[in-house]
């Protein structure tokens, strides 16, 4: 009751709708069905004039790149999460990596390649990637989220298929080499003074936490807070912070990291600033943890997102 919500999905062809049924049947596609049924939604003068704060809870590209988030800053809208360089840089792994690198954070080794030059140089790229990284290793987009087009890469073969898969989805690619840890998320909230919450663990159903794992089987187990000693949970609250804020981050954000299961080596692996709030979502369920009520979270995200706009 505390809220005027005013629901607007975007579908496949990049129409805005307004939409006031099950959110479920806008993860399964079923409420494109309706078509006619659903009015039409356009960021006209009167229509901005009604809106006091975005909650842009979009993923991908076009929704946490900096681009909607450029939309919203040119008609003046306040918006919750980061802002558009946040957005943008957030979005791409190897940009990310690069001021990681800057700032002495610890990551996995990796190289990237963009497809022009992959192409005009293979032999001398996987001859690099296996010399310098070995194997396993993981293949990525650089700049998609939800784990898809990833692939775990054990030789030759699985490496090439596994580049030419990335390269369906962006022209630019990551390879890192793989590390025998465990999978540790970390929230950040907060604008000029960022506070993290407790730690989660997934341990997938798989081989990896992959795009299937995540949205379709459904396997895999998280354990909030996870179980790992206090100094290595204080040290990675501190780097997701430091993550955070080298990004100029505001609002919200999840930060990933591996901890290698043998040594408890800590290596930064992506940051993720517009984090999921389905029932499956780790974001709400670290800050659950921590103290603060779903309700409570909602509310002190708009804030935020009110207060960096004043």
């Amino acid at each position: 009751d505390k809220y005027n919500i005013i629901p607007v999905g975007i579908t496949k062809d990049g129409i805005w709708k307004l939409y006031n049924g099950p959110i479920e049947e806008i993860v399964t596609g079923k409420w494109e069905e309706l078509g006619e049924d659903m009015d039409l939604f356009s960021l006209s003068k009167d229509n901005r004039e009604k809106v006091d704060i975005v909650f842009p809870v979009l993923h991908g590209p076009f929704g946490e790149d900096g681009r909607l988030q450029g939309l919203l800053e040119m008609l003046n809208l306040p918006y919750v999460g980061a802002g558009v360089l946040a957005s943008s840089v957030g979005m791409d792994k190897v940009v990310t990596k690069q001021l990681a690198s800057f700032a002495n954070i610890p990551q996995a080794k990796y190289i990237d390649t963009i497809e022009n030059d992959y192409r005009e140089n293979i032999k001398e790229v996987i001859t690099n990637i296996e010399t310098q990284l070995g194997y396993p290793v993981f293949v990525k987009p650089a700049n998609l989220g939800s784990s898809v087009g990833i692939s775990k890469a054990k030789n030759r073969e699985e490496l090439i298929e596994a580049i030419e898969l990335a390269f369906e989805y962006d022209r630019k690619i990551v390879v890192e080499e793989g590390i025998n840890a465990r999978e540790i998320e970390c929230s950040v909230l907060g604008n000029d003074e960022p506070k993290a919450s407790v730690l989660a663990e997934i341990i997938p159903g798989k081989e990896f936490y992959d795009y299937e794992d995540k949205y379709i089987d459904g396997n895999s187990r998280f354990e909030i807070p996870a179980n790992i000693p206090k100094e290595i949970t204080v040290e990675i609250q501190n780097l997701a912070i430091k993550v955070y804020k080298l990004l100029n981050c505001t609002g919200l954000a999840r930060v990933d990291f591996f901890v290698e299961k043998v040594t408890n080596k800590i290596y930064f692996n992506e940051i993720n600033t517009m984090p999921g709030f389905t029932q499956i979502s780790m974001y709400p369920k670290m800050w659950e943890a921590t103290g603060i009520k779903y309700k409570d979270l909602i509310d002190k995200l708009i804030d935020l997102g009110i207060k960096r706009f004043k």
